[in-house]
């Protein structure tokens, strides 16, 4: 495991989206509109989607969020998936298959 003073600390912020929205369509979006410095896309399915930031740019991610996709609406923040995932079940149903 990485410690955090070396890759540094991440946010992770759960937002509502639209059912039809998938991984594979919203990353291009926000890609399209900025360039390397989009948030990461940890997971997007069935109406719910996951971003990671940096602490200081939670702000930006959620204005990146709302420039790309108008009517989402962002639910929580959290330094972990795990806590996340347990605030709103259905980020632990819609979950990405772990990598081994």
């Amino acid at each position: 495991m990485v410690v955090k003073s070396v890759r540094g600390r991440r946010r992770y912020v759960a937002f509502t989206v639209d059912k039809e929205l998938t991984r594979s369509t919203l990353i291009p979006k926000l890609q399209a509109l900025f360039g390397e410095n989009a948030p990461y896309v940890v997971q997007c399915s069935e109406g719910w989607a996951v971003i990671r930031t940096v602490p200081g740019g939670i702000d930006d991610a959620v204005a990146m969020m709302s420039k790309a996709l108008p009517g989402c609406r962002s639910l929580s923040t959290s330094g972990t998936l795990r806590t996340l995932r347990q605030r709103y079940p259905r980020l632990q149903e819609t979950r990405p298959p772990r990598k081994n």
